[in-house]
């Protein structure tokens, strides 16, 4: 098996597994409602068109291309035909607005433009005049735009076409593992996003690592659905499946990735906690709304496997008729509810780029799917440690990947060591220098390390709580807590130098509605929704259930609903998701005074 120094480079790799499997399926994505694949060698012809044709619009190695569009099989072609011609590519959100495109492509130095559609394209078109270093913009989908007479602009198809005129390109030698791939910006939320420079070492052996890391799969099949900018889905989901020959099958569109996710069935499948509590928080609600008789045989099958899970955490494997008795339990009691999920022949289940709910994983864990919590970093390539396969300790982030190396600093910061530590930031030599002490990167976790290995992260440095009496507090566990509701989407902590803890609440408008509706209680939109004194009362309740699991000076003293529905597109929340914490407390100064009136 090839090592991370005998593909030196991304494209190296890419044109490796294409000799090796030539006529295998590696990506699969629908047309018109079909699923239509793509083999190996198709795929590196279809590099290799892109590569040439950007090299007859004069890209040359080390020139900037970003990306701006939805996760699909273009996406992934463009991303790699791009490095095959000796581009560094970045990738822009596809929510983020005019204004973040043009702060992007100016910080990165963008050459060349790809778009997904005429949506993306008007982003670009509203900052055209500050950005003049773009040399040619590409579509995607040229639907709506057949019309547009611009010598700037063209088609993907175009592109392709006049790459394939124009034979291979030979830039593929120019590039090094040392040279830089791409540029990864991170999620802007303590200031503007910076732009990590990972190298196609960085790259490759991080996909190398977590090939060696995951157990053998059968199918192999993958969802691909996380936005392609995120260092997750690149590296953690396209690049080591690239690495493992596995198939990536892209979702129509991100509001189809639960439907797609049922139709996959596959046997790899990594999401971040967001997806992991929706998919829950649905399967509770089905659970609940089931015959009596269904309920029950549910519970029963449930409850072993809580006692299958507790056996191996306290490190005891049960008896072979032990475990072929819990398998045919939560195959014939919970089978279906597996199936609806689209989780009945997942093998190997991930979780990452923030914190989860320990109850999550231990729920999911009875259901008979192990989900491995991973840690790592746009700085890190992706992952840095996970939790070993039927060795999971829940809680814990695992263990370090091989070739990686972690430590505590005095003040108990979790350090990193080894070949997928980035590169530094893009034209910011100042901040690159204060993110390394020598060899080691200072990731910003607060973390701790158990006998056995296993690593915890506490919190970050700069969330910790200290309350006006001194107390430090770690907002993330209890907000994972509480989170564990289907009820709740996402809560904020707020307690610094206050004498107590408080907290913002956004709640979960599907399942908040679909209860409201049973307990037929009126309301008009989203704000009434939050307004009304049954709902407040539901979700007071969900925060005493939180509260009971820790002291009494680290439990919420009071509460507020967030009357906005957000999404992706709203300042307050990262394109993954996560919500930006001194933003939101920002934004709702007047919720969080509301809150310590009177003390």
């Amino acid at each position: 098996m090839q090592t991370a120094e005998d593909f030196g480079t991304v494209p190296g790799m890419v044109k490796a597994q294409a000799a090796r499997w030539s006529d295998r399926i590696i990506l699969r994505q629908k047309d018109l409602g079909i699923w239509h694949g793509q083999t190996w060698a198709e795929l590196d012809a279809t590099c290799d068109a892109i590569a040439a044709g950007l090299a007859t619009l004069g890209m040359v190695p080390g020139d900037m291309v970003s990306i701006l569009a939805n996760t699909s099989r273009e996406w992934l072609w463009v991303d790699l035909g791009a490095q095959y011609g000796g581009a560094i590519v970045s990738g822009v959100y596809p929510t983020d607005s005019a204004d973040q495109l043009r702060y992007m492509c100016l910080d990165s130095g963008t050459r060349f433009l790809f778009v997904e559609d005429e949506e993306q394209l008007d982003k670009f078109l509203e900052r055209r005049a500050d950005l003049p270093d773009i040399h040619r913009v590409i579509v995607f989908d040229m639907k709506g735009l057949r019309d547009l007479d611009d010598p700037a602009i063209l088609s993907l198809d175009d592109l392709i076409a006049a790459g394939r005129a124009a034979g291979r390109p030979a830039a593929l030698a120019s590039r090094s593992p040392a040279d830089p791939a791409m540029l990864v910006y991170t999620s802007g939320t303590t200031g503007a996003p910076k732009g990590a420079v990972i190298t196609h070492g960085n790259a490759v052996f991080a996909a190398v690592t977590l090939r060696d890391f995951f157990p053998p799969v059968p199918r192999g099949e993958r969802l691909s659905f996380l936005p392609m900018c995120h260092v997750s889905e690149r590296i953690i989901g396209a690049y080591s499946a690239l690495a493992m020959g596995h198939v990536l099958n892209f979702v129509e569109h991100p509001d189809t990735v639960f439907e797609n996710l049922r139709e996959v069935q596959p046997d790899v499948f990594m999401a971040v906690p967001r997806v992991w509590e929706k998919i829950y928080s649905a399967a509770a609600i089905a659970l609940k709304e089931g015959t009596a008789f269904q309920r029950a045989c549910a519970d029963a099958a449930m409850a072993v496997g809580r006692r299958q899970a507790a056996a191996r955490a306290e490190g005891r494997r049960p008896g072979a008729l032990s475990r072929l008795w819990a398998r045919g339990v939560q195959r014939v009691a919970l089978g279906n509810l597996r199936r609806q999920m689209g989780l009945d022949r997942v093998r190997f289940a991930a979780t990452g780029a923030a914190p989860i709910s320990p109850d999550l994983l231990r729920w999911f864990d009875a259901l008979g799917i192990e989900i491995l919590e991973l840690w790592g970093m746009s700085e890190l390539t992706g992952a840095a440690t996970i939790n070993p396969p039927g060795g999971a300790r829940i809680g814990s982030i695992g263990k370090p990947l091989p070739g990686t190396e972690l430590r505590l600093s005095d003040q108990n910061e979790i350090m990193v060591r080894g070949p997928q530590v980035f590169a530094g930031y893009h034209g910011l030599a100042e901040k690159t220098a204060e993110t390394f002490d020598g060899e080691w990167l200072k990731t910003g976790d607060v973390g701790r390390r158990d006998e056995d290995g296993y690593y915890y992260i506490v919190d970050r440095i700069k969330d910790i709580i200290i309350t006006a009496g001194g107390k430090n507090i770690t907002p993330s566990e209890w907000e994972n807590q509480l989170k564990f509701s289907p009820y709740v989407t996402d809560a904020v902590m707020i307690g610094d130098r206050r004498k107590f803890p408080t907290c913002l609440v956004m709640i979960d408008q599907e399942n908040v509605e679909n209860w409201a509706q049973d307990q037929r209680i009126e309301f008009s939109d989203f704000r009434s929704l939050t307004r009304h004194p049954q709902v407040i009362e539901l979700i007071d309740q969900e925060v005493s259930r939180a509260n009971a699991g820790f002291a009494r000076v680290e439990q919420v003293k009071a509460f507020r609903l967030i009357e906005v529905q957000l999404s992706a597109e709203d300042e307050e929340l990262t394109p993954t998701m996560k919500l930006k914490r001194k933003l939101v407390e920002k934004k709702y100064a007047a919720l969080v005074e509301d809150m310590y009136k009177g003390g």
